[in-house]
């Protein structure tokens, strides 16, 4: 079933957005002993709200706690009890803003802002089988005051700026893997340079060119697997310590760094093909020359 935001409110709790301390402030608990003057009264009846775990945490709520909501900062507002404390969805859209959120009944939250049948957004569900586009088409025939939208191009208009840090990324791993081959190919050159006096040894023993060439590209090939494993290692170790960072400064579950297996075998494939390239066309290069002239003679 797929879901057409027409302009999002959900009908059973509404999410706010609560940005100012005054709006919400615990109250003081105190004491009902038999000096106290609502001794033997029965305590009223509080809406419940929930909040979310970085508001308890920042004001030292939890379930049962009292506190005071109002719609505009200076008011009285309505005395509430927290009935539940929720963890933050994992939206990287929202990791940066430092507002609070609870959630409230649609009537109680009416009353606060003193609306009456008034919404934003709501949601309208549609049945499986029956076409999303021309559910909205006939709704906004028949509407008026508002435009439906399908929730997958709601998605698509909200991503556009991570699509683009997408793209970014991209385009620094291609250059970083263009810039590791290059320098991958270089040092197998001058590893297999520098052993130029050994491979003209061979070949003056009668060895084959092809068989000093599969040694020079099984070593390689061996160099760039071990290398690919340290490196997700690293990679790996690296995504801890990100993560714990910017888990702990957002306050949010959200994973800011990830190494995943399609990564490792990526890159653990592309560290393999490069290898054996390069070692391949040092080898060659070795190979092609006269052994008494990589002996100096």
């Amino acid at each position: 079933m797929e879901s057409i935001p027409v302009r999002l409110i959900r009908m059973a709790a509404v999410v706010v957005a609560l940005a100012t301390a005054p709006l919400f402030a615990p109250l003081a608990a105190q004491g009902d002993t038999a000096l106290s003057p609502t001794y033997g009264r029965t305590p009223p009846a509080y809406r419940g709200i929930a909040i979310d775990a970085r508001m308890a945490e920042d004001f030292v709520l939890r379930p049962g706690s009292l506190a005071r909501l109002s719609g505009k900062p200076g008011e009285t507002g309505d005395t509430v009890r927290i009935a539940a404390v929720f963890e933050r969805k994992a939206d990287p859209a929202e990791v940066a803003r430092r507002e609070y959120r609870i959630r409230t009944h649609l009537d109680h939250l009416q009353g606060l802002l003193g609306l009456d049948d008034r919404v934003d957004r709501f949601a309208v569900g549609v049945p499986d089988g029956v076409p999303v586009d021309s559910a909205v088409a006939r709704i906004n025939h028949v509407a008026f005051g508002f435009r439906a939208h399908k929730s997958a191009d709601v998605a698509v208009q909200s991503s556009r700026t991570f699509r683009v840090v997408e793209r970014f990324h991209r385009a620094i791993g291609l250059i970083t893997v263009v810039a590791s081959a290059v320098f991958l190919l270089c040092l197998l050159l001058l590893s297999v340079e520098e052993r130029r006096r050994d491979i003209a040894a061979l070949r003056l023993m009668g060895i084959a060119q092809g068989t000093i060439i599969r040694s020079i590209v099984i070593e390689a090939a061996v160099v760039s697997v071990i290398g690919s494993v340290i490196g997700a290692g690293i990679g790996w170790v690296s995504s801890l310590i990100v993560n714990a960072h910017f888990q702990q400064v957002y306050r949010t579950p959200l994973l800011f760094a990830l190494l995943t297996p399609e990564i490792f075998a990526f890159a653990t494939l592309t560290s393999l093909v490069l290898g054996i390239g390069a070692g391949a066309a040092a080898a060659w290069r070795l190979v092609r020359t006269p052994p008494l002239t990589l002996l100096g003679r």
